[in-house]
């Protein structure tokens, strides 16, 4: 029993080199398959992620069921992903271009067809997002972006200045009212 717990089949070269070409595969795949994978809009996206690591999981440990085995792959992709991350974090330029550019989805709180058709979002994906986010309708966004890392940057309209002025002025007289209603003793105007 302990020998099948401790003892890897393969050799730890191999152990190491699986989940390094794993890692590098799926990054290269993900990156051309788009942000959208990254999202997790809908159901059909988060099965396609959860088999993937299934799919991949004999790739990266081959015959070896072992914990040391296991131990060894999980390191190597743990390490992996932190020398790249660190890699391209001193490599900017690098790292724009493997991480790929924002795609700006709604600009002026008008959508942009063409943007949410090359992410491969519908119309009603997109209303999900803003609805998750706190926004009832299209005419509240001023900018919406789908960044390279899935996460959607939502920027709100702000109200037009009359409109602020308005709100401001009708606070005052508020005001003004409820001081005039204390002079004379409870009665409102």
């Amino acid at each position: 029993m302990w020998n099948d717990m401790f003892v890897i089949a393969l050799p730890v070269l191999e152990k190491i080199l699986r989940p390094v070409l794993v890692y590098l595969a799926l990054v290269v795949l993900l990156r051309i398959f788009g942000k959208r994978e990254l999202a997790q809009l809908n159901p059909f996206d988060l099965v396609v992620l959860l088999s993937l690591s299934n799919t991949v999981q004999n790739a990266i440990i081959g015959n070896d069921n072992s914990v040391t085995g296991g131990l060894i792959g999980a390191l190597t992709l743990l390490a992996t992903n932190y020398l790249v991350v660190r890699f391209l974090f001193r490599h900017r330029r690098l790292d724009q271009i493997v991480e790929g550019k924002p795609t700006i989805l709604i600009d002026r709180g008008k959508v942009l067809q063409k943007n949410l058709a090359s992410e491969l979002l519908s119309h009603a994906e997109l209303m999900t997002v803003l609805h998750r986010q706190g926004f009832s309708a299209l005419d509240e966004v001023e900018q919406c972006t789908l960044e390279p890392s899935g996460t959607f940057a939502i920027k709100r309209k702000e109200p037009p200045q009359e409109d602020i002025q308005y709100a401001d002025i009708v606070r005052r007289l508020e005001g003004i009212d409820a001081r005039l209603a204390q002079l004379a003793g409870g009665k409102s105007f």
